[in-house]
C-alpha cells in the first residue's frame, strides 16, 4: 500500500519541485522530459533488457552519477563530453538543480537544497531523469507506460494528499528498492491516477489513465 500519509515535508517538496519543473520546462536541452506517445514503441522494445552500466538506475545513482560522489568526481569522470547549467526550480520549492547534458540532451539533473551554489566539493545526494534511455536493471524507465511496468514491477498504486500540495506519488507492488521513487503523469490530466470519492485528505488507487505513463525516476541517498 502507498503510505501517502507520512512522506516527510523535504520528500512532498522535492516531488512537488519534480512535477513543476518538468511541467514548465521548455528549453530546447530539455526537450527529453516531454515523453510524447510516440516514443512508447520504442520503450517498449528495450523494455526487460539490462541497460548498460552507464545508463542504468539503480539505488547507487543514475549512469555515472553516483549518490556520494562529488560533484568534482562527476565532472571528471565524465570529462568534456558532459555540460553543467544551473536549473532553478521555482522560488520556494527549496530546491536547485544543475542539468548534466551529453549531445544537446539532458541526461539528468542532480538536486541541491535552494540558494546554494554547487561547487566541486559538494557531495550527491539526489539525483532525478525523465530521460527514456535511462532504466532499471529491470528496464522500467521514463517514458514506460504503468501498464508495461506493471507487467515487470506488479500491481501500480498511485496517490496523493491534499495536505501535502496535491504531489502525485507511484509506487509498484514488487519494486526492488524503495530508495528509487517514480513519479507519474497523463497528457492532458490533472493526474495520472483515476480517483473516486474521497471524505480525507488522502486518495489512493490502483486505476489510471489509459495514457499514463512514468513521468520522472528519482534516487535519494
Amino acid at each position: 500500500m502507498l503510505n501517502v500519509k507520512v512522506l516527510s515535508g523535504s520528500m512532498i517538496a522535492v516531488l512537488l519541485a519534480i512535477c513543476s519543473y518538468l511541467g514548465a520546462i521548455s528549453r530546447p536541452d530539455a526537450a527529453v522530459a516531454h515523453v510524447g506517445t510516440k516514443a512508447l514503441p520504442e520503450v517498449a522494445k528495450v523494455a526487460q533488457k539490462t541497460p548498460a552500466a552507464s545508463l542504468t538506475i539503480s539505488e547507487r545513482g543514475i549512469g555515472s552519477a553516483k549518490l556520494g560522489m562529488t560533484f568534482g568526481e562527476l565532472k571528471k569522470a565524465l570529462g568534456s563530453t558532459a555540460q553543467f547549467k544551473e536549473s532553478p526550480f521555482k522560488p520556494g520549492e527549496g530546491f536547485e538543480a544543475v542539468a548534466v547534458s551529453q549531445s544537446g540532451q539532458v541526461q539528468y539533473w542532480i538536486i541541491y537544497p535552494f540558494r546554494t551554489k554547487l561547487k566541486d566539493a559538494d557531495v550527491i545526494e539526489d539525483l532525478m531523469t525523465a530521460n527514456p534511455i535511462y532504466k532499471t536493471v529491470e528496464g522500467v524507465g521514463p517514458g514506460m507506460t504503468l501498464k508495461q511496468a506493471e507487467a515487470i514491477y506488479g500491481k501500480a498504486t498511485l496517490g496523493y494528499n491534499t495536505g501535502y500540495e496535491s504531489v502525485e506519488v507511484l509506487v509498484f507492488a514488487n519494486q526492488p528498492n524503495k530508495k528509487i521513487r517514480f513519479a507519474p503523469k497523463a497528457e492532458g490530466r490533472q493526474y495520472a491516477g483515476v480517483y473516486g470519492a474521497s471524505q480525507g485528505s488522502v486518495h489512493e488507487t490502483n486505476k489510471y489513465q489509459p495514457n499514463a505513463v512514468i513521468r520522472s525516476v528519482m534516487v535519494r541517498k
